[in-house]
């Protein structure tokens, strides 16, 4: 009795010791090798670019070899991916994913391979396959953005709207989060809303025919600021610089027109800071210390021409300081 009492007592104590904490032994183990996989939507798009870029100076100055490649938001090649970057017995994955649900399959894949996945930017509608998922506040920065662009609207007019892809999570949580904000003042009227997929060129010629059908509009809300500098160009190649256009990302393009005058403003998602904690959560898992929650939301910023001049590559700066996770 003595002996079980003691082997009771001392399972308290460690349950005690480790309450809140995942033993090493319950952490994926990762492929063995020392290879960090960073899987992006297409490098065009400069956003994305930064994911790779930020992905790589981080984990090569942890000490890792990091490749780099891209999904173009094809679910079917993700998968593809994902396979070989198992068969490459990768450590980690850091993944910008190709859709919420067409993402679950690959997720699972790293999963049952025992490899970490650590999403950032577009989260999957699942819980317990990825290590963390970290995305910026869309919803709050959608909220700001709207904001800023419904007082240099004058709290009326009629608007278009361009959406990214309507299958991420991103598109629907920031059109919500737009209309909950606009959709509170009786004077504003949307007269076209169609996708643009994320793309400029798409949403320079959606916009060239929005402005065709619809003369009277003088502003144009954009999922993201790749669209939104389609349309700022179409809007000024129209002879349009009085429509009133925000974006969200942060992009450096965007903050030339914030600057021009031809952008109101966009809501800079912190994709610098969220990849970085990313692949520095992807080494601390390795060494056995799992991040606290799976999600993980990153702030957004509102940038108007009143504090753009602190942007600058996915990076806000304001007192010589990067502004920090909450």
């Amino acid at each position: 009795m003595k002996k079980v009492f003691a082997g009771v007592l001392a399972g308290v104590l460690a349950c005690s010791a480790f309450s809140g904490m995942v033993m090493a032994d319950e952490l994926l183990p990762g492929g063995g090798s020392n290879v960090i996989y960073v899987i992006t939507p297409s490098t065009s798009n400069p956003y994305f670019k930064t994911v790779q870029d930020q992905a790589t100076a981080k984990g090569e100055e942890l000490g890792y070899e990091v490749k780099c490649v891209s999904h173009d938001d094809d679910a079917a090649k993700q998968l593809e991916l994902f396979e070989a970057a198992a068969n490459d017995h990768a450590a980690a994955i850091i993944c910008d994913n190709a859709g919420a649900d067409a993402s679950i399959e690959a997720v699972q894949a790293a999963y049952d391979a025992g490899i970490p996945t650590f999403l950032v930017d577009r989260e999957i509608n699942q819980e317990g396959l990825a290590v963390a998922q970290l995305v910026a506040d869309n919803a709050q920065g959608a909220q700001e953005i709207a904001e800023a662009w419904v007082e240099a609207m004058g709290f009326e007019g009629k608007y278009a709207e361009l959406l990214g892809l309507e299958s991420d999570t991103n598109c629907q949580v920031r059109s919500e989060n737009f209309h909950s904000i606009i959709d509170e003042y009786p004077d504003f009227e949307m007269v076209a809303q169609q996708s643009a997929n994320w793309d400029q060129t798409e949403a320079y010629e959606k916009t060239e025919s929005i402005l065709q059908s619809n003369p009277e509009i003088t502003g144009i809300i954009c999922g993201n600021d790749t669209m939104a500098c389609g349309a700022v160009q179409a809007c000024i190649d129209a002879g349009r610089d009085d429509i009133k256009i925000i974006g969200v990302d942060g992009s450096d393009e965007a903050a030339a027109y914030i600057k021009s005058g031809n952008m109101v403003g966009t809501a800079l998602q912190q994709i610098a800071l969220i990849t970085t904690t990313a692949v520095e959560e992807a080494d601390a898992y390795l060494k056995g210390t799992a991040p606290e929650e799976e999600k993980q939301l990153i702030p957004c910023v509102a940038i108007t021409a009143e504090n753009v001049d602190n942007l600058s590559a996915f990076v806000y700066t304001e007192g010589g300081a990067e502004t920090e996770a909450e």
